[in-house]
C-alpha cells in the first residue's frame, strides 16, 4: 500500500499538491495518500513519526490534519464541496479520512482567499514586528479554529505569557540537554542546499533560539558554543495562542489539525505568519501544565506565536509521485 506508485488522475495530483505544503513537526511530511477512483485517501507514514518528540503520533495526526484541510480547500477552489469520512476503518488508525467530492457550490471570499494562501505559507523562526495584530483579525482567526471543533486560546496577560514562556523554556532546556532528542534533531536538520526534499534547512533559522520570549528549537546547536543570544527582543514575540481540544482522541487530534491549517491559511492571507513552541506538548509533565494554563482547562495541541514579519520561502516538500499512489 506504501510502495505501490501505479498511475493516478489528475484530481487526486491536484489535491496532493495542495496538501503538502502543509507544516509538519521538523518538515518531516508524515502524510500518504492514495486515489481510489474518484475518493482520496488520507494516511499517516509510520516510517516518519519522531520517536522521541513524537511518541505517540499526536503531532503527526495534527500535521496529517492539516494537510487534509488543504485538500479541502482545493476541491473548494474549484467549486465543489468536500466529502470527509473521518477514520473509515476502525481496524486500521493509520487510515484518517476518506475525501470525495461533494456537489457542486461556488467557492465564497474565504475559500479564495485561504486557497491562494496555501502556497504562500510557511513557518516563521525569529522575531517578528511589534505590531499587534487588529482584535478583529484574533477574533476572527478564533472562529475559524471553532468551526473545526477546537479553540485558539490567546494569552492575553502579562502572567499568563510568562508562564507559558517558562513551560517552553523548560521543555527546550530538557530537550537540548538529552542526546537522543539533539540526535533525532540533527537528522531532520539538513544543508540548505543538499539534495533532501524534507527536513529543515539551516538557512532557516537566522536568529538565535533564544532571541524571544519563547525559545525555538536548536537546530544549528547554537546554545552549545553561544548561551546568551547576542541580542534579545521580548517586544517582538508576538501574540502567544494554544490550539485546544475539548477531548484527546485521534479524532480531536485531526481536528485540530484542521483548525490549525484554517487559521494558518487566513492568517497568512492577511500577512500574518506564524511561529511554533510545541516542546513542553511533547513532555506529559509540562503538557498537563499548560492545559492548567488555558481558561477552558481543554486539552493544548498547538502553541504558536502570531505576528508581522518577512515572509520568507517556504522549505522544500516531498514530490507529490512519492507520497500519492493508487489504489
Amino acid at each position: 500500500m506504501y510502495t505501490e506508485h501505479t498511475s493516478v488522475d489528475h484530481a487526486a495530483t491536484y489535491l496532493v499538491r495542495a496538501a503538502v505544503t502543509a507544516p509538519s513537526l521538523l518538515n518531516t511530511q508524515p502524510w500518504l495518500f492514495i486515489g481510489r477512483g474518484p475518493e482520496l485517501d488520507v494516511y499517516t507514514d509510520p516510517t516518519r513519526r519522531l520517536l522521541l518528540s513524537d511518541p505517540n503520533g499526536r503531532e503527526m495526526v495534527i500535521s496529517c490534519g492539516a494537510a487534509l484541510f488543504n485538500v479541502r480547500v482545493a476541491m473548494r477552489h474549484l467549486g465543489f464541496l468536500p466529502v470527509v469520512r473521518s477514520f473509515p476503518d476502525p481496524w486500521n488508525p493509520a487510515h484518517l479520512a476518506r475525501v470525495g467530492w461533494g456537489s457542486y457550490r461556488r467557492p465564497n471570499d474565504d475559500d479564495e482567499l485561504m486557497y491562494r494562501a496555501v502556497r504562500q505559507r510557511h513557518t516563521h523562526r525569529g522575531p517578528f514586528q511589534t505590531s499587534a495584530l487588529p482584535q478583529l483579525l484574533i477574533d476572527e482567526l478564533r472562529d475559524h479554529a471553532r468551526a473545526e471543533g477546537a479553540e485558539l486560546c490567546t494569552m492575553e496577560s502579562r502572567h499568563e505569557r510568562a508562564r507559558l514562556s517558562d513551560l517552553v523554556r523548560t521543555a527546550e532546556r530538557a530537550h537540548r540537554t538529552h542526546p537522543g532528542h539533539v540526535a533525532e534533531l540533527a537528522r531532520w536538520t539538513r544543508a540548505s542546499h543538499g539534495g533532501r526534499p524534507d527536513g529543515v534547512p539551516l538557512d532557516a533559522c537566522p536568529h538565535h533560539p533564544d532571541c524571544t520570549a519563547l525559545p525555538d528549537r536548536d537546530y544549528l546547536g547554537i546554545s552549545r558554543t553561544m548561551p546568551d543570544p547576542p541580542a534579545v527582543w521580548p517586544d517582538r514575540t508576538g501574540l502567544i495562542a494554544v490550539i485546544t481540544t475539548q477531548h484527546d482522541s485521534l479524532q480531536d487530534w485531526l481536528r485540530a489539525g484542521q483548525a490549525l491549517q484554517r487559521v494558518l491559511l487566513y492568517a497568512t492571507a492577511h500577512r500574518v505568519e506564524a511561529a511554533f513552541h510545541t516542546q513542553p506538548l511533547e513532555l506529559p509533565r509540562l503538557r498537563a501544565q499548560v492545559r492548567a494554563t488555558t481558561a477552558s482547562g481543554q486539552f493544548p495541541q498547538l502553541i504558536l506565536r502570531l505576528g508581522h514579519g518577512a515572509r520568507g520561502r517556504s522549505v522544500v516538500r516531498r514530490p507529490t509521485a512519492s507520497v500519492l499512489s493508487a489504489g
